[in-house]
C-alpha cells in the first residue's frame, strides 16, 4: 500500500501541491482565527517599508505590503502570502529531494513534510518563517544542482535564494558559512572557492549591505536583539534551566510529531558518527541542516532557546531520513510515524473549525490562546472613540504595555489609526521606539489605551498633554481581570524626549 501511495505520489506532485493549496486556501478562509500579535506586528511594519526593522530584515513586510496593496488589509489577505510561498517551499522541496535520492525517496520526503503541523502553521501565520523556509529550500535545490551537476547558472539562482533567505531572517547567514565549510573539506569541490563561490556570494552581500547600513543609522538594534537572545542574562536556578529545555523540546515534537522527531534526529546523529563514510552529496546535505539541527538541540541544554530556531534546519534532515529509508533504514517506524503525524496534522485542521463551528472559541479549554478577541476589543475602543467629538482623521492612538496592543490595535480598529507606543523606561525594545514620536501631531488629540489607572499614568505622558480625561473601560482578550482602559488626550504640547537606555529584547 505504501509503495502504490509513493508511485502516486511521484507521478501525481503536482496534482497533489493543488489539493494541497485548496484545502490550505480554503481553512484559511474559514478558520475564524484572528492574526496573532506577531502578524499584526509585521502588519504595521508593512505600513512602513524599510530595509530593516527592530527585530528583523525586511522580507515579511515586504511581502505582506504587496498583498494588502493589492487586496485590502484583511486577515486572510495578511496571511495569504504563506499560501503561496508554501506551494512553492513544496515543490522545490519535492525537487531537491529527488535530486538527491530520487523519486522514491523524494515521495517519502514531501509525504513527511505533509505530516508535520508545522508544515500547516507555515502555510497559515505569516510571521518570518515562511519565507525563510521557501527560500532555504530554494537555496539548497540550486547549490545541488551547481556543486553536483555542474551548472554554471545556478550558482547565481543559489545566491538570489539565499539572498532572499538572508532578507528573510538572520539565520539564513548559515547557508554560505556551511557551504564554505564543505568546500573547504571536499578537496575535488576546492577549486570551486576561486570564482564560483565568489558568484554565489555577490547576492547575499548586495542584500546584506542595506541592512548593515539601515542598522550603522539605528544604533545595530537588530544585532543588539540577536545578541539579547543567547547566554544566560539572569541567574536561574536548575529547575528552572530545566523546565526551559522541556519547553523546547516539547515544542520539537508538537511542531514535528514526536515519531518524526526523533527519527529525524536520529538518522542525523547516525550521519554525524558516520561522517567519513558519506557521499560527497550526502556531507553536504548534513551540513545544511542535520549539523546546524543537532547543535541548537544542544545549545537549549545549556541555554533558553527559542522553539522556532531549528525548524529550518529540518528541511534537509527530513530529506536525509527519507534517504536513509529509502536505503533500507527505519522501515517500519516511518508507517507509524506517517500515521502518527497526519493524524496531528488532521487535529490541527479540525480543532479550529469545531470550535468555530459550535460557538467554543473562548472556552476555557480553547487550545489556540495566541488567537484572541482583538477584534472586538478593538471595536470596544473605536466605539469610545466615537462618543467623543475629536475628529478620528486628524488624531491618533497612544498603547501602553506590550507592542502587541499597539499593533493589534492598528490592524482590528476600522480606520487602521497610526498607533504610537509608550515606553516609559526610555528603552528601545520594540520598533515602535525605533520609529519617531507623533511630532506631527503637536496641538492634535489622541486616545491612550493601557491597563494602568489614571494614578498610574506615567507622568511625563500625561504631561505631554493639556488634559487627559478617562472614557471607559474594555475587555483585555489576554487578562479578563485586567481591563484596558481608554483615555481621551487633549492638545498634545510636546512628545517626551526620554533618554535613550541600553537596548533590551521584547
Amino acid at each position: 500500500m505504501l509503495e502504490k501511495t509513493l508511485n502516486w505520489v511521484d507521478k501525481h506532485v503536482y496534482a497533489v501541491l493543488l489539493a494541497v493549496l485548496a484545502l490550505r486556501f480554503g481553512f484559511l478562509l474559514t478558520n475564524g482565527l484572528e492574526l496573532i500579535g506577531d502578524e499584526s506586528y509585521y502588519w504595521d511594519w508593512s505600513r512602513q517599508p524599510d530595509w530593516c526593522y527592530f527585530s528583523k530584515p525586511p522580507m515579511v513586510a515586504w511581502l505582506i505590503a504587496v498583498f494588502t496593496w493589492l487586496l485590502g488589509d484583511h486577515d486572510w489577505v495578511v496571511r495569504l502570502p504563506t499560501l503561496v510561498l508554501g506551494t512553492l517551499f513544496l515543490g522545490y522541496f519535492h525537487m531537491t529531494a529527488k535530486a538527491f535520492y530520487g523519486p522514491r525517496a523524494a515521495a517519502m520526503a514531501l509525504m513527511l513534510m505533509l505530516a508535520t503541523p508545522i508544515n500547516v502553521l507555515a502555510n497559515f501565520l505569516m510571521t518570518i518563517d515562511p519565507p525563510l523556509y521557501c527560500f532555504w529550500i530554494m537555496s539548497l535545490y540550486y547549490l545541488r544542482r551547481a556543486l553536483f551537476d555542474g551548472d554554471v547558472y545556478a550558482w547565481f539562482w543559489a545566491g538570489c535564494a539565499s539572498a532572499a533567505a538572508l532578507l528573510s531572517k538572520q539565520v539564513a547567514i548559515a547557508l554560505p558559512l556551511a557551504l564554505l565549510v564543505f568546500l573547504l573539506f571536499d578537496r575535488q569541490r576546492r577549486i570551486l572557492l576561486k570564482r564560483e563561490y565568489w558568484l554565489y556570494l555577490m547576492p547575499i552581500v548586495a542584500a546584506a549591505v542595506p541592512i548593515l547600513v539601515w542598522n550603522q543609522q539605528h544604533d545595530w538594534v537588530m544585532f543588539g536583539h540577536s545578541k539579547g537572545h543567547f547566554g544566560n542574562h539572569d541567574s536561574v536556578d536548575w529547575i528552572k534551566h530545566l523546565q526551559h529545555a522541556r519547553d523546547f523540546w516539547l515544542y520539537q515534537l508538537l511542531l514535528l510529531s514526536p515519531v518524526i522527531f526523533f527519527l529525524a534526529v536520529w538518522s542525523s546523529l547516525k550521519a554525524a558518527f558516520g561522517f567519513s563514510r558519506l557521499s560527497a552529496e550526502q556531507r553536504f546535505l548534513w551540513l545544511m541542516g542535520p549539523l546546524m539541527l543537532l547543535a541548537v538541540l544542544l545549545l537549549s541544554l545549556l541555554q533558553k532557546a527559542q522553539g522556532n530556531w531549528s525548524m529550518p534546519f529540518y528541511i534537509s534532515a527530513l530529506i536525509l531520513l527519507a534517504g536513509n529509508w529509502a536505503a533500507g533504514a527505519s522501515k517500519a517506524s516511518i508507517k507509524f510515524a506517517l500515521g502518527s503525524g497526519y493524524l496531528m496534522v488532521a487535529m490541527t485542521y479540525v480543532v479550529p473549525l469545531l470550535l468555530q463551528a459550535f460557538d467554543l472559541k473562548y472556552s476555557a479549554f480553547y487550545p489556540a490562546k495566541r488567537f484572541k478577541s482583538w477584534h472586538e476589543t478593538a471595536l470596544n475602543v473605536h466605539f469610545d472613540r466615537l462618543m467623543t467629538e475629536t475628529d478620528l482623521a486628524d488624531s491618533f492612538v497612544v498603547a501602553l504595555g506590550h507592542r502587541y496592543l499597539a499593533s493589534q490595535l492598528a490592524f482590528y480598529l476600522p480606520d487602521h489609526p497610526k498607533v504610537y507606543r509608550f515606553e516609559e523606561s526610555g528603552q528601545t525594545i520594540s520598533q515602535y521606539e525605533v520609529w519617531p514620536g507623533p511630532h506631527r501631531f503637536a496641538g492634535k488629540n489622541a486616545f491612550i489605551v493601557g491597563e494602568v489607572s489614571d494614578q498610574g499614568l506615567p507622568a511625563q505622558l500625561k504631561n505631554a498633554f493639556a488634559r487627559v480625561v478617562f472614557l471607559a473601560e474594555v475587555v483585555n482578550p489576554n487578562n479578563p481581570h485586567s481591563p484596558y482602559k481608554v483615555y481621551l488626550a487633549e492638545n498634545l504640547i510636546a512628545w517626551p524626549d526620554l533618554t535613550k537606555q541600553p537596548l533590551t529584547t521584547d
